[in-house]
């Protein structure tokens, strides 16, 4: 038991100080097919099962699919929300979009975070800690490892370190409840994405104005 809990205490803390070097200049750092290729193999050792076949594929698409439109129209409804365009249309985005929405956020963002976090980390602290402190672990290190994104943009730390971490928690569920890391994929591409597109969308308005 106390060697589960080191190793997964370990990944913890490491998936936290990998998160520190993201500022650092080197375009192999933030590069997308790196980044899922690490979170697959995390959760390839962990030997996560990531229920991408049979009926958990399935429970998974269902799952993932409401929970994703559902994430969606939120997000919609809270860009006509004026303090929230307001910061849409401050926000640094990327120079190529169609990379941005094509493969950064799908690979480099949703896939490899789902592998690392509720794949890999998920998979280790519930055999070492039990399934609700395992997903406490997983959940608070998912929020700590924003701290360096928040001070990146300007975003309030301790916030920052909160949403993530509520969100972490509610990603899990979804893993755990279909069985399958497609559930909480769906709903993550479904935040960023449409997060992505609205903000592009009031950048295009305020430019045309």
């Amino acid at each position: 038991m106390r060697a589960r809990r080191v190793r997964a205490l370990g990944l913890a803390a490491g998936l936290i100080g990998w998160s520190f070097t993201a500022g650092i200049d080197a375009p192999w750092r933030r590069h997308p097919l790196l980044q899922a290729a690490l979170g697959t193999a995390l959760a390839a050792s962990a030997r996560t099962q990531m229920g991408l076949s049979g009926g958990r594929l399935r429970s998974g698409l269902r799952v993932g699919g409401v929970t994703a439109l559902a994430v969606a129209a939120a997000v919609t409804a809270a860009g006509f929300v004026p303090r929230v365009r307001d910061a849409m249309a401050a926000r640094d985005l990327p120079e190529r979009p169609a990379r941005w929405l094509g493969v950064e956020i799908p690979l480099g963002t949703v896939w490899s975070e789902e592998t690392a976090f509720r794949g890999a980390l998920a998979t280790l602290a519930a055999e070492a800690f039990g399934p609700r402190r395992g997903r406490a672990l997983q959940a608070l290190t998912f929020g700590l490892t924003h701290i360096a994104d928040a001070r990146g943009t300007g975003e309030p730390v301790l916030g920052t370190v909160a949403a993530t971490a509520a969100a972490g928690w509610a990603l899990a569920l979804l893993a755990e409840r279909s069985g399958s890391l497609i559930a909480p994929m769906l709903a993550h591409l479904a935040v960023n994405e449409a997060g992505a597109v609205a903000a592009l969308a009031v950048r295009r308005s305020a430019g045309q104005r």
